[in-house]
């Protein structure tokens, strides 16, 4: 074609397209775009569900003060007024009408039933050089004083026990949610590839039962592996079916090697598969640990004493908080105890005065016993304990016959107490009113309490997150604030 000759309209002017024809002929094009992308997202998916499924320990977010969690768990709710939070003014006005509204939502009386204050019955005492004000009902664990956080503004917001004590484990009283245990576990690993990171001791069947350990959403491997269950005697505590007498310690291995090598072949990775794997793996490396840590008889005599196993009194819960401390020291991160005797064993309605001088009777030597015992191996620098129960009681009275008087619920403040890793001992953080009914300063929610102790942990509970139904998961939702004060 020469230099002079007219160039074709077809080529001098770019050939225009419809929408719908630009689909046609690229879809191909995008549909491969799209492919690769998913591809892209279900290799990386793979990585990540066989990092999620790992018990592997796994690094902070930052630099940690504690390294586990023991939480002593006081089912059905102690008085904080009668135990660690003393009220001059409520004794001053015993047998008067409480001077201000009860909140909307109360448990058992109706608003203008039970309004007559009733003082402790029990006298508090000022215990070491911190001079903490401390119950009667716990002449052992007063000795610890200098090492106690108490926090007495502690509030949450439901007064039913089924819904306070998810609440406390989950952070939710309202849905299934991964209990705290199970975050933690997941955030951290374990530091005993032959034991859980999350050991449950006598769990409560009821009032949330095993969603209070249990891992919800999060893979099956960072559920709680409990012993035993309320009401069962310490001496039956034992990890069910730890000891395969049917098929030899060979053959176990075996067949765990095919499961694993019949796993590889799928395409893409299952994370719940790869977390049921690394369970029925955990298991059979449990049966060489299990057996040694539940045998208490190994412990010296002075050891069971200090918990006291000779008592009949206190060898229930001290051999949990035994049980406890060897677990603490075996690297298992959170030790979940709980202590209930028959129905909703601190839930003192009626019969107050005899029934919280039996439950703290039952507790107070074995859990000053774990405090001493720790401090004196060097584990309570690095280990956080935590007391307390869902939630506390009234101020008010409740029942006519002054002899068997108790108390209601009361979420809107009560006392829960730390000691050990990162927090400050020898204190008292909060407060509630002059009766103890409200907390009115420095107050601590339950959201607050879940972020301190995972920032104990070196946890940011902002991003320790898990990916669930479309959207990002944590133990606080979108609420929580660590509370700084409290942090040695």
């Amino acid at each position: 074609m020469g230099p002079d000759r007219p160039t074709p309209l077809s080529a001098s002017v770019p050939q225009l397209h419809s929408r719908r024809d630009l689909l046609r002929s690229c879809g191909i094009g995008f549909g491969s775009l799209g492919l690769h992308s998913l591809l892209q997202e279900t290799s990386q998916a793979a990585t990540d569900s066989e990092t999620i499924a790992s018990t592997n320990a796994r690094k902070p977010h930052f630099a940690a003060r504690a390294k586990r969690i023991i939480f002593l768990f006081m089912k059905g709710g102690p008085s904080h007024i009668d135990t660690f939070d003393p009220k001059p003014r409520l004794t001053r006005d015993d047998g008067k009408s409480l001077p201000f509204p009860k909140p909307r939502l109360i448990f058992h009386a109706t608003a203008e039933e039970n309004n007559t204050l009733l003082k402790s019955p029990f006298r508090f005492s000022r215990y070491g050089d911190s001079g903490i004000e401390i119950s009667e009902l716990f002449p052992h664990i007063s000795q610890c004083a200098d090492d106690l956080c108490v926090i007495n503004s502690v509030h949450g917001s439901n007064p039913a026990h089924g819904g306070a004590t998810l609440k406390l484990h989950t952070g939710s009283d309202t849905f299934v949610r991964p209990s705290l245990g199970s975050w933690i576990s997941y955030g951290l690993g374990t530091e005993n590839q032959n034991l859980p990171a999350f050991i449950s001791i006598s769990p409560t069947l009821f009032h949330g039962g095993v969603n209070n350990y249990s891992a919800a959403f999060l893979p099956a491997v960072f559920q709680g592996t409990s012993l035993g269950h309320a009401g069962m005697s310490a001496r039956d505590l034992r990890v069910r079916f730890i000891n395969n007498t049917v098929v030899p310690t060979a053959i176990q291995r075996a067949q765990l090697h095919l499961l694993k090598q019949m796993h590889l072949q799928h395409a893409a990775s299952d994370s719940q598969l790869d977390a049921r794997i690394q369970a029925f793996e955990l298991a059979f490396r449990m049966q060489t640990e299990i057996p040694g840590l539940q045998d208490l008889t190994r412990e010296t005599k002075e050891t069971q004493n200090l918990y006291g196993l000779e008592d009949s009194d206190t060898f229930e819960f001290g051999t949990q908080c035994l049980l406890a401390r060897k677990f603490a020291e075996r690297g298992v991160r959170f030790i979940q105890v709980t202590h209930q005797k028959g129905s909703g064993h601190w839930d003192q309605h009626a019969d107050l005065v005899k029934r919280h001088r039996e439950n703290a009777k039952q507790v107070d030597r074995p859990i000053a016993g774990l405090l001493k015992d720790l401090k004196r191996q060097g584990l309570l620098k690095d280990t956080l304990v935590l007391w307390g129960g869902e939630f506390g009681r009234t101020p008010t009275a409740e029942g006519k016959d002054p002899k068997k008087i108790g108390r209601d619920h009361n979420p809107e403040g009560f006392t829960m107490w730390m000691a050990g890793g990162g927090i400050k001992g020898g204190m008292r953080y909060g407060e509630t009113d002059e009766y103890g009914y409200y907390a009115v300063k420095n107050k601590v929610h339950i959201h607050d309490l879940h972020a301190t102790l995972l920032h104990c942990l070196g946890l940011d509970h902002k991003q320790l997150t898990f990916r669930h139904a479309g959207r990002d998961f944590r133990l606080t939702d979108v609420y929580g604030n660590v509370v700084q004060g409290i942090l040695s």
